[in-house]
């Protein structure tokens, strides 16, 4: 879990110091408009678009640790790449290459946590390793900061905002080796523990019913996701939430600049973000798993989103203590997506299938991403009303998706107790491992 933990908020920090470098001067250095900073955060998911199914299909066929070390060490030197950019084309192309190599982190994660933790753990799990997003928050403001007054007081001998870039990829190339060092692929071949350590851990994952991972791909499976009602529904929240999460990721320095803060001041007005969004999703997730409700504890993140979304749509410009605190909580809603993608480690079973989803929803997540800096438009600013609008429209939808898997699972539980409470019903031997999907295996429970 500490590996999860210190790489996630790595490449999420990677991700958004382009938000930092925009009030550290990368705008006025590299001649950029408005609107050509929008696509600076759309070509990233785009990137991570073109590499969201490639890579889902390496991490069931290609050791899992080993597959992920190589891209993050990859990535760490594109970011440090960003530093030499003095136009927006070479940004384009470095922020595009970005986004295909970080597109194998959440998949990949979601995987390891499935193959270690129990279903009733898995959604606190999730919450740990993604809620490092808020921490990088956290620590990317204060870095940003201390960056930008170093450079103001002319400390560097090139812009601040290429030191930063310089000193993140030197950070995430560091932690890529060390991930391929500790970092198991499956309970089977992890160093740490003994013969006997390794059988208690492969036993103590047979109730998920889920098996460790299969590496034959197998089309019926495949097939299965694809006419799923539930894929869909998950893909549904996956873009709808994250067209509201792309535009504040990339607008963030830049919304709170806009409040009348001065550019250094709202580098360090983001930290506290990191902090309401941590307790937001680790709560939402706790919750989820004590109540055995991880979709109505997930719709409860939501709501709290939308609240921070009308705050920063209805409050008065000159309420800015006031639009800063909705700031705040609007990225809170994240707590609903993290929700359904520990429920698809959770309630997706069979290797293939498993991958498909994960992939699918991720396709959606950086669609979603993609969409969100476009709807923040140059004659909108400073109060971007009509991104506020969109994100409203979305939460609301992914509000009504989510409850509508939570009746499907309510429902699918039913039926699979129905055919084991038959008398003519009799399980497989060893089925846990046989890599059945939920639907093949009628001893399969679907966590709501």
């Amino acid at each position: 879990m500490p590996l999860l933990c210190l790489v996630y908020m790595i490449q999420f920090l990677d991700k958004v110091a382009l938000s930092y470098a925009s009030i550290m001067g990368l705008r006025q250095d590299t001649n950029l408009t408005l609107s050509q900073y929008s696509w600076l955060g759309s070509i990233f998911y785009i990137g991570y678009l073109v590499g969201e199914w490639p890579t889902n299909y390496a991490l069931q066929r290609l050791p899992l640790a080993k597959w992920s070390s190589a891209n993050i060490f990859v990535w760490g030197g594109v970011v440090a790449c960003l530093a030499a950019c003095h136009n927006f084309t070479g940004l384009m192309i470095a922020r595009f290459f970005l986004g295909a190599l970080e597109s194998c982190i959440t998949p990949s994660f979601s995987l390891v946590t499935s193959q270690w933790y129990l279903k009733r753990e898995q959604g606190t799990r999730t919450g740990i390793w993604f809620s490092c997003n808020a921490l990088s928050m956290i620590f990317g403001s204060v870095m940003a900061w201390g960056f930008a007054r170093a450079d103001a007081r002319n400390s560097f001998s090139i812009e601040g905002w290429r030191v930063l870039f310089l000193f993140l990829g030197a950070v995430t190339m560091a932690l890529g080796a060390i991930l391929a060092v500790f970092l198991p692929d499956s309970p089977l071949n992890a160093r740490f523990l003994s013969e006997q350590e390794k059988v208690m851990a492969v036993e103590r994952i047979r109730s998920n019913n889920s098996g460790i991972g299969n590496k034959a791909w197998k089309f019926y499976q495949f097939k299965e996701a694809l006419v799923d009602p539930l894929t869909w529904l998950y893909c549904l929240v996956s873009i709808t939430l994250n067209i509201p999460n792309g535009g504040v990721t990339t607008f963030f320095s830049i919304i709170i600049s806009d409040m009348g803060y001065d550019k250094i001041t709202a580098l360090l007005y983001g930290a506290p973000t990191g902090a309401v969004v941590m307790v937001g999703v680790l709560g939402v997730m706790y919750l989820g798993d004590r109540t055995g409700k991880r979709m109505l504890c997930g719709s409860i993140g939501c709501l709290i989103g939308l609240m921070g979304i009308l705050l920063l749509w209805q409050l008065p410009m000159a309420n800015k203590t006031g639009r800063l605190i909705g700031y705040y909580f609007v990225s809170v809603q994240i707590g609903g997506f993290t929700s359904v993608l520990s429920l698809i480690s959770s309630n997706v079973a069979g290797s293939t299938k498993k991958s498909t989803v994960m992939a699918l929803y991720m396709i959606f997540y950086a669609v979603g991403n993609l969409i969100g800096p476009q709807t923040y438009l140059a004659q909108d600013a400073p109060r971007y009303a009509t991104a506020l609008i969109v994100c409203t429209a979305c939460i609301i939808v992914a509000v009504l998706a989510m409850l509508c898997i939570w009746a499907v699972n309510i429902r699918r539980n039913r039926a699979n107790e129905a055919i084991c409470a038959d008398p003519s019903y009799v399980a497989k031997q060893n089925q846990e491992f046989l890599d059945l999907t939920d639907r093949e295996n009628p001893a399969f429970y679907y966590t709501c």
